[in-house]
Parts: C-alpha cells; structure tokens; sequence
C-alpha cells in the first residue's frame, strides 16, 4: 500500500509492526550504556559449572565514550542569522519547558540509539508557550518520505503501570500526521481504539528526530558505541577471567600424593562431598611418594596478573583510537599531569566529535523552533528560515587563557563585546543583565556630567504652575 493511500488506522498497525521489530536491537543497544550486558566470550560449560560462583566484571566504556561527548553539548540560546542579538522569546520557551534537562537526556538517546525526538505541541495551559517534549526511540517511531527523507509520520506508543504489581493496565498511543494528530487506546492485541483528533493543519509533522551520525543510506542515525561493543566485551571478558584467576592466586593450587577421596571428611567426620571450593580446587590421586603408605602435598607457584593487565591495557587504547578518547579519560598515561597544550592536543578529536554532533542536532534545533512559531503565531515566519543553535564551547581551554585571548580580540576592535560576551560562554540571560548594567552605568555617568554643567535638574513640582512653557 502507497503511504497515500494509508487511514489512520494503518499507518499505526504499519509503525507499530515496525517498531517492534526495531525494540530488541534498541533494547539491547540501551543495556550496553547501563552496564547490564550479558557476559561475552565465556565458555557455556564453564559458566555452568562455575554457576552462581562468577559474576560478571563491566568496564563500562560505553558509557564513557557517551557521557564524555554529551558533556560537550550545552545548548546556550538561539539566534536569528541576520541579528547579533539571541532570540529572546525563543529561549524564554525552550527554558519554560526545561528544556535544559531534557535536551541533555535526549542527547544521550541519540548517541546511545541513535536517535531521539523533539515533538512540538499546543499548550492547554498557555498559547503563547507551545509545549516541547522529548521522546525516547524505545516509544517512538517515524517513518520518512524516500524521495525528500523527511518525516511524514510519526507514531508514539506509551502504557501505564500499577504502582503497586508493576503490571501494564492500560496502552496507549499518538500518531503524528502532517495536517492532524490522532490518538488512541488500546482494546487488544492488535486493535486501537480513537479517543480523540486534533486538526491542526500544520503541513508538516510536528516531530524533529535528533539523529545522530546520520548517513544518506541511514537516515535515522548510527549508535555512537556500536563500534567499541566488541572491544567492550572482550575488555569485560578479561577482566572476570582475571577475578576468577584471583581466587586461584590468593590460595594457591595443591596436589595431595597418597591419599584419596574417602580421606577427606569435615569436623564430623563426614565425608567431604565437594572438592571444589570458593578459595580454589585439592587435586588427589592414590599414587605414593617418599615412602610406603606415605602422603605428600606440592603447592604450585602462585599465577601472575600481568597478562591480564597488558591485554586490557590493550583494548583501552583500541577505544580510544575509535572513540577519539584521550589516554587519561581511559587510564592510561596517568603517572604524570600533561601540560595544557598536551591536554588541548590529546582532546582534538573529541572537540572535532562534539562539534560535528552540534551542528547536526542544532539543525533540528532550529526545525523545532520554527515549529514552535508556527503554533505561536499561526503562520509560517520566512525569517525563521536563518535561525542558528547557540552552543557552548566544546573544547576545553582554561577560563584565563580564553579570557586573555577574547579581551586582545576586543582591544584591537576585531570582536564586540557582545560577542565577547558570548564566547565567553555566558548565557543570554546573563549578557541581558550585563547589557542593562552597561546602561545603568551610562546613564549615571551622564547624568552626572550634565550635574556639574547646567546644576541638577529641577522636581516639576518646584517650577511655579504660571510660568509659560520654555520660559
């Protein structure tokens, strides 16, 4: 069926057949960012032999190779491409809807899922602030035109939980349309029941994917950890293997020479009905040594650490060569403090990362709020076409150094100092409060000027009522 030719009714049986053959891969993609993946590269027998006795060691550089990047990306206002002053009504919205916050948590389930939604909506509390949410990939689903890849539905699912039994009581599920938005209920298992229809003849969907790393042949993104998942687990492979090595090096391995299984009996005197132990294994055979019906005991060496070391050591720096992490942020290179410049250095790639990530997501920054006019005033504004993301300084300079650099710039009249203001990395609510200090400031200087030419400038209450005007 053409996408045309779709009701309602089938777009959401279509989006949510298609969403769920998408939830595992998502699911499991989510696990990997919390630590909760299974462990990797272990012998099936092994692990059933050894049973509750091993828990799994995570490394979780996930979830470092995500934060470290997401730190970098802090949205500091809007602006339109034609003024040098931020867009003030704008950030007044996205502050109302604590956008602050979520764009943070929506940031992060786009590295990590490689996408997540922005959606733009009528606010029944107040017109003039139309309401932002953000939505997880885990709950939401687009479906794009193949010819101009942009988004021409939308589906949402969502369910309500008993506080008390955690059990699902009810489902249910909106679906975002150019020119309407329907809701539903679920009924059963595969039928959806309408509650209501908002007719908001937009032309356009009111969702904005955040998609991360997107490719023309992937146009909903790449998880920024699918390439470190395999390093990962042979990393979380190593280091349960050098645990369980531990036990074994803490109470070295025996072999006992002339005695037998029977021998072994507890303070009771029954028989021991295991041999292995938590602290390791008494290996025991029939074989004499040193004389008839004598008994001998030999301890084996105690095992090493070290190769488990070097091969983790290994796989750090494997990460950090596709994840663009510095040695340090791994562990490594950290007996000595580097300089700044060598810090400046070792973080290049990483600036270059985050810097890419906001220019991606501050387009669909500036679709949002084009959006968010359009519900505001009821028309499309052309202006909004050159609006630009603000956004602060990815890389990592001291506050001196970046200080010194900024007020030589103002110095030699290359920059205002409004844009010194700005690259500074203050908000746009702090450049407004500095632009009315600067004003104040003017103003008493002034005042204060004309005070000492022409006197103070008479109460009106003190000039006679018959004194013509100008006289």
């Amino acid at each position: 069926m053409e996408a045309k030719d779709r009701t309602p009714a089938d777009w959401v049986a279509y989006l949510a057949r298609v969403h769920e053959g998408l939830q595992s891969g998502l699911e499991d993609l989510n696990r990997y960012y919390e630590g909760k993946q299974e462990l990797s590269y272990l012998n099936p027998e092994l692990l059933e032999e050894l049973g509750d006795q091993i828990r799994q060691v995570v490394i979780n550089w996930p979830s470092l190779v995500v934060d470290s990047l997401e730190e970098r990306l802090d949205v500091e206002g809007f602006r339109y491409a034609d003024d040098e002053a931020a867009a003030d009504d704008l950030w007044s919205i996205w502050q109302a809807n604590g956008m602050d916050e979520k764009s943070q948590q929506g940031h992060i389930d786009a590295l990590v899922m490689r996408r997540s939604f922005v959606v733009v909506g009528t606010n029944e509390k107040n017109a003039d602030v139309p309401l932002l949410t953000v939505e997880s990939p885990l709950q939401m689903q687009v479906d794009r035109d193949p010819r101009t890849r942009q988004v021409r539905a939308a589906l949402k699912r969502w369910h309500e939980q008993d506080p008390i039994t955690d059990a699902v009581t009810d489902r249910y599920a909106a679906l975002y349309l150019p020119d309407e938005t329907v809701y539903y209920r679920q009924t059963s298992v595969t039928s959806w029941a309408e509650t209501d229809r908002d007719q908001h003849k937009l032309g356009e969907v009111p969702v904005v994917p955040l998609i991360n790393r997107g490719r023309i042949m992937k146009p909903n993104g790449v998880s920024e950890i699918a390439r470190v998942l395999p390093l990962s687990d042979a990393a979380n492979k190593i280091a349960t293997d050098m645990m369980v090595s531990a036990e074994f090096h803490a109470v070295p391995r025996r072999v006992a020479f002339g005695v037998d299984e029977e021998d072994f009996v507890d303070q009771n005197g029954q028989q021991v009905s295991k041999w292995s132990r938590i602290a390791g294994r008494i290996w025991a055979m029939t074989k004499k040594r040193g004389g008839e019906d004598g008994a001998d005991v030999v301890q084996f060496p105690e095992a090493q650490l070290s190769n488990f070391h070097s091969t983790i050591e290994l796989l750090a720096r494997l990460t950090g060569g596709l994840s663009g992490l510095p040695p340090n942020f791994l562990g490594l290179d950290a007996n000595n403090p580097p300089s700044a410049d060598a810090i400046r250095s070792a973080e290049t790639r990483l600036v270059k990362r985050a810097e890419r990530r906001q220019r991606s997501f501050g387009g669909s920054y500036e679709q949002m709020n084009r959006l968010i006019l359009r519900f505001r005033d009821g028309d499309w504004d052309p202006r909004a076409l050159n609006l630009e993301t603000l956004w602060r300084d990815a890389s990592t300079p001291t506050f001196a150094q970046k200080a010194d650099a900024v007020v030589k710039l103002v110095q030699a009249h290359i920059l205002p100092v409004e844009q010194a203001r700005e690259d500074l990395g203050y908000t746009a609510v702090q450049r407004e409060r500095m632009r009315r200090m600067d004003n104040d400031a003017v103003g008493r200087v002034l005042g204060g000027e004309l005070d000492a030419l022409y006197g103070p400038k008479p109460l009106a209450e003190a000039i006679p009522a018959d004194v013509p005007p100008g006289a």
